[in-house]
C-alpha cells in the first residue's frame, strides 16, 4: 500500500506590546479551540511552538491550558519546538543574544512541558547561511525554512518530502520545507482536495513526509477563518478524514521523523525568507511589479518560468524603512551597553529587556501592521530603553550623567550627535535637516520620537479608488486587500522627510493647516532635509549643540541666501531643554514667508485616545491628539498622556502659531487596509519679513512636567 507522512508544525505567537484583548481573542478564537480538537482527536500527532510572549501570557492567565498541552506532550501526541524567546529574527541579532534567546526558550519549555525541544521554529522564516553553527550551538536539531528556500538552489517541491542536512563550518543542522501548496490549501481549500493531494503523494515505500507549517492564528484570527475552522467545522473535518485514511496516512511530529527516516541529502541555502516575505522587502514599485510577473506568469501556466522568480532580502526592511533601521540600531547600541554592564558580574544589567525589544514584529511590515502598529513599536523602544537604563545605572555607578557623543549609529556613513544621560537622550541628524530622530525621557521609559513616515506601499494600488477589491470564497490574507473605510483613498498623503522633529520650512504665507497635512505644501527654502554644520560644547553640567545652514529660499520671485542657526542647550539631570533659533538674511532684497519649526511626538493619541490631549492655557476644552486644530497666537501648549504619566509643557517667544494635525498612514493587518494613527505634528509657525541684512530670533523651551 503506498503511504506518506504527514508533518504539522503549528507555530503561534503574539508580540511583546500587543494589546491585552488581542491575547485574549487570539485564546478564545484560535488557541483553545484548536488545543479542544487535538484532545478530542487523540490521534493527531504534531509540533507546536508558542512563543515567550504569548507563553508568558497563558501562563499568567491561563495556566490551565499549558496544563493540558503538557498532557499532550506527556502521551506523545504533540511536540514542543523552541525559538528565540521574544521571537527575534535571529540573523540580525548578536550571537550572544541568538544563544540566549533560545536557551532560555529551551529551558523555560522542559520546565512547562518535560521535554526538552530539538526543534526550533525559525521567525517568519528568515534564514541566512551563517545559521547553522549558532543553532547548533543552542542544541538544535532541526528547523523548518519555506519550500522558497529550496527551490532558489535549484530544487523542486519533488525533491522536498523529507528533510536535508546543512552547515556551517562543520556545525551540522537539519533542514524541511514546509509546503507552500499545503499552506495555501489548508484551510482554505476542501479538506477533500488535501486528502487527495496527500493521497497522490503517497508511494510505497512509505518514508516520505509532507510538512506544513504555519501561523496558528489562521485558525480562527485571520478574517472568516473562525466561522469557517470551527463554527462550519472545517478543522473537525480535516481532523476527522486524517483518522479515517490513518491506515496510509500518518500524522508524525518533525522530530519523531528525524529519529526515524535518514536525510534525502546535503544542502546549503541562501538568504531567504517566505516568498510573500520576499516581496514585500523590495521597494513599493518593485513589490507591485514582481507580483503583477508573478501573476501574470501564473495565469499563462509558466509556472516554470516562476519558480526564478524572487524577490528581496529580509534585510532590506532595514533600508526601506529608516524606522525600522533606527530601531534595529538602538538595539545593537544597547546590547553593547548590556553586555559591557553584565561583564562587571551583575545579573541585572537588562539582559531580558534586551531580548524584549528583538521581537520581530516592528522591524519589518507586510500584510501584518508590524512596524505600522504604533503600540508594538513603541514597546520596542520601552524594553530598550528600560534595559539600557539598567545598564547604564551599573555602567555610571548611580550617578547623573550627561554625554555628548558623534559617530555613525544608523550605519549610513554620516555622523549623527548624541547627547545621552540619565534623564533625556536626544539623537540628531546634521545630514539630514540637523533633525532630532530620537528622543527619550529615559525615566518614563519611553521614546516620543517614534513617528512613521507615511510612504507609499505596493497595496495602495489596490485602493486608489472608492469600494473594496473583492474576492471569491474564502482566501488566504496573502492573496486579498480588505479596505474597512470605502473612502480611504481620500486620506493617501505620502511624506517629504522622514517624521523627525527640529524641521525648518520656508512656505508661502497663503500656506493653510490642510496644505500641510495632505503634503500639498511648497517649500521656499531648502533646509527640510539638507544638511546642516554643527559644533558642540561641553561644559561640567550642561551640553550645547549649533547645527548652521546657509542656504536658498524663493521670495518675491528671487533667490536669496538665508542662514539657519539653531542651538541646543541640556543640563544633566534634567528631562528639558531649549532650542534658539536665528534666521539672518545675507540677501539684499527684503524677504517674506511663512517660517515654521515641524515637530513630531507618538504619546499613542490614536483611535480618539481621551488620555491623550493637547491643552492651551486659557481654554477649557482640551483636545485630542488625533483631531486636526489651530491655534492662532500663543506662548505655550502642553500635550500628554495620563496614562503614560507624560505631560510635555511648549513654551515659545515670540508667541507663534501652532498647527496640530494626527499623522495617519494608510497600511495594511491582517484585519485589512486602515488609517493607522502614528503621531502627532505640531508646526509652530510664524509669518516672517525679513529685510536685507536683519535677523529672527526665537526661543522654544520643552519642559516634562513631573
Amino acid at each position: 500500500m503506498k503511504r506518506i507522512f504527514l508533518g504539522l508544525a503549528i507555530h503561534n505567537h503574539q508580540p511583546v506590546g500587543n494589546f491585552p484583548w488581542v491575547f485574549e481573542e487570539a485564546y478564545k478564537k484560535a488557541y483553545l479551540p484548536m488545543l479542544e480538537a487535538l484532545e478530542k482527536h487523540p490521534g493527531i500527532r504534531l509540533s507546536c511552538h508558542y512563543s515567550g510572549p504569548l507563553l508568558d501570557w497563558l501562563v499568567e492567565h491561563q495556566p490551565g491550558f499549558v496544563g493540558r498541552v503538557a498532557e499532550l506532550v506527556k502521551r506523545g501526541q504533540a511536540e514542543v519546538m523552541t525559538g528565540g524567546y521574544y521571537e527575534p529574527i535571529l540573523p540580525i541579532i548578536p550571537d550572544e543574544d541568538k544563544l540566549g534567546q533560545v536557551r532560555k526558550m529551551t529551558e523555560a519549555l522542559e520546565k512547562l512541558f518535560g521535554q526538552r525541544a530539538m526543534g526550533l521554529w525559525l521567525a517568519e522564516r528568515v534564514w541566512e547561511p551563517h545559521l547553522p553553527k549558532a543553532l547548533a550551538c543552542a542544541g538544535v536539531s532541526w528547523t523548518i525554512v519555506d519550500d522558497a528556500h529550496f527551490k532558489m538552489v535549484g530544487l523542486s517541491d519533488k525533491d522536498l518530502f523529507g528533510y536535508y542536512i546543512t552547515e556551517e563550518q562543520g556545525d551540522v543542522v537539519k533542514v524541511f520545507a514546509t509546503s507552500k501548496h499545503l499552506r495555501y490549501s489548508i484551510p482554505w481549500r476542501d479538506v477533500s482536495e488535501v486528502i487527495e493531494y496527500l493521497r497522490h503523494e503517497a508511494e510505497e515505500d512509505g518514508s516520505k513526509i509532507a510538512v506544513f507549517g504555519d501561523d496558528g492564528e489562521k485558525f480562527g484570527i485571520w478574517p472568516g477563518t473562525y466561522e469557517h475552522c470551527w463554527q462550519k467545522g472545517w478543522v473537525e473535518k480535516f481532523f476527522t478524514a486524517l483518522e479515517e485514511n490513518s491506515s496510509w496516512l500518518t500524522t508524525i511530529p518533525l522530530g519523531e521523523y528525524v529519529g526515524s527516516f535518514s536525510a534525502l541529502g546535503r544542502v546549503y541555502l541562501p538568504a531567504a525568507s517566505y516568498a510573500e516575505m520576499m516581496e514585500w522587502a523590495l521597494p513599493a514599485n518593485k513589490s507591485l511589479e514582481l507580483a503583477s510577473l508573478k501573476h501574470k506568469l501564473d495565469i499563462e501556466g509558466m509556472q516554470d518560468v516562476a519558480q526564478y522568480t524572487w524577490g528581496g532580502f529580509w534585510r532590506s526592511f532595514l533600508a526601506k524603512y529608516p524606522e525600522a533601521n533606527i530601531l534595529h540600531k538602538k538595539m545593537l547600541r544597547v546590547h553593547h551597553k548590556v553586555y559591557k554592564a553584565r561583564s562587571l558580574g551583575n545579573e541585572e544589567c537588562g539582559l531580558d529587556d534586551l531580548w524584549m525589544g528583538q521581537c520581530n514584529c516592528p522591524y519589518w511590515h507586510g500584510v501584518f501592521g508590524g512596524l505600522y502598529l504604533t503600540d508594538v513599536r513603541t514597546a520596542a523602544y520601552k524594553h530598550l530603553i528600560r534595559a539600557e537604563n539598567r545598564a547604564d545605572a551599573l555602567l555610571h555607578k548611580g550617578r547623573r550623567w550627561l554625554e555628548l557623543e558623534v559617530a555613525d549609529v544608523d550605519c549610513d556613513g554620516q555622523d549623527e550627535i548624541l547627547v545621552e544621560g540619565d534623564a533625556l537622550s536626544l539623537h540628531i541628524d546634521p545630514a539630514d535637516g540637523g533633525a532630532i530622530f530620537q528622543w527619550d525621557l529615559r525615566k518614563r521609559e519611553y521614546n516620543l520620537q517614534s513617528t512613521l513616515t507615511r510612504r507609499p506601499e505596493p497595496y495602495h494600488s489596490a485602493i486608489a479608488g472608492p469600494g473594496e477589491k473583492k474576492s471569491e470564497g474564502l482566501v488566504s490574507i496573502h492573496e486579498a486587500v480588505r479596505v474597512k473605510e470605502p473612502s480611504i483613498h481620500h486620506r493617501l498623503h505620502y511624506d517629504r522627510y522622514p517624521r523627525f522633529s527640529m524641521l525648518e520650512h520656508f512656505l508661502p504665507l497663503t500656506t493653510s493647516l490642510n496644505d500641510l497635512s495632505s503634503s500639498l505644501y511648497t517649500d521656499l527654502g531648502d533646509f527640510a532635509g539638507q544638511p546642516y554644520g554643527h559644533t558642540v560644547r561641553k561644559e561640567a553640567d550642561i551640553m550645547g549643540v549649533t547645527l548652521r545652514r546657509e542656504g536658498r529660499i524663493a521670495s518675491r520671485g528671487q533667490t536669496a541666501s538665508l542662514v539657519v542657526e539653531k542651538e541646543l542647550l541640556l543640563k544633566r539631570g534634567h528631562e528639558n531643554f531649549d532650542v534658539s533659533y536665528k534666521l539672518v538674511n545675507l540677501s539684499r532684497q527684503p524677504i517674506e514667508f511663512l517660517f515654521g519649526s515641524e515637530w513630531n511626538i507618538n504619546l499613542l493619541g490614536g483611535g480618539n485616545n481621551p488620555q491623550a490631549y493637547l491643552n492651551v492655557p486659557g481654554e477649557t476644552q482640551e483636545s485630542r491628539l488625533s483631531s486636526p486644530r489651530e491655534i492662532l497666537n500663543s506662548q505655550e501648549l502642553t500635550i500628554g498622556n495620563r496614562g503614560l504619566v507624560i505631560a510635555l509643557r511648549l513654551r515659545f517667544s515670540p508667541n507663534l502659531r501652532v498647527w496640530a494635525f494626527p499623522v495617519e498612514s494608510i497600511s495594511n493587518s491582517e484585519g485589512g487596509v486602515e488609517a493607522v494613527y502614528q503621531g502627532t505634528c505640531l508646526f509652530l509657525h510664524i509669518p516672517v519679513k525679513l529685510d536685507a541684512g536683519k535677523s529672527l530670533s526665537l526661543v522654544l523651551t520643552w519642559i516634562s512636567e513631573e
